[in-house]
């Protein structure tokens, strides 16, 4: 851990405070746990560089997601948030969608593939599309504004 950058280590040695203070409603000594084991992994495995974990996987997304599962805490649903998102500063996960997405994209009536969404926008703009469509998703509401 010595030779990770002071990032990484500067993580691990505050997580648990800052999750107290940060006002994290759930946060309890369990968070503070598995969120000082995911910051030991993340140095140990990846020396605190998650695009080494992305080297590791060879950009390939199912094996992104298996590699993020290993992090305690994170599910499937976990990993395809962080997919999800990631997509816009990691080219290779595009286009990434899930469900959420793609029940978005249907009630707008937009095309339920990944690739078809794509074709609808500029690359690094397909994380926002995915965002949107999420929010859609969870208030259809949204449509009618």
């Amino acid at each position: 851990m010595e030779d990770a950058p002071a990032p990484a280590r500067e993580y691990v040695a505050g997580a648990s405070r800052c999750a107290g203070r940060g006002g994290y409603r759930r946060y309890d000594e369990s968070t503070a746990t598995r969120l000082d084991e995911a910051g030991a992994l993340l140095i140990d495995r990846w020396n605190g560089d998650l695009r080494r974990l992305r080297e590791e996987a060879e950009a390939d997304i199912a094996r992104i997601s298996k590699l993020l599962q290993e992090f305690p805490g994170i599910g499937p649903t976990g990993a395809g948030i962080f997919l999800r998102e990631a997509q816009k500063v990691w080219p290779e996960a595009r286009p990434y969608t899930d469900k959420l997405t793609i029940r978005g994209a249907r009630a707008s009536g937009l095309p339920e593939s990944p690739e078809g969404l794509a074709d609808l926008v500029a690359g690094n703009d397909f994380a926002n599309l995915a965002a949107a469509l999420v929010k859609v998703a969870r208030d259809p509401a949204l449509l009618e504004e």
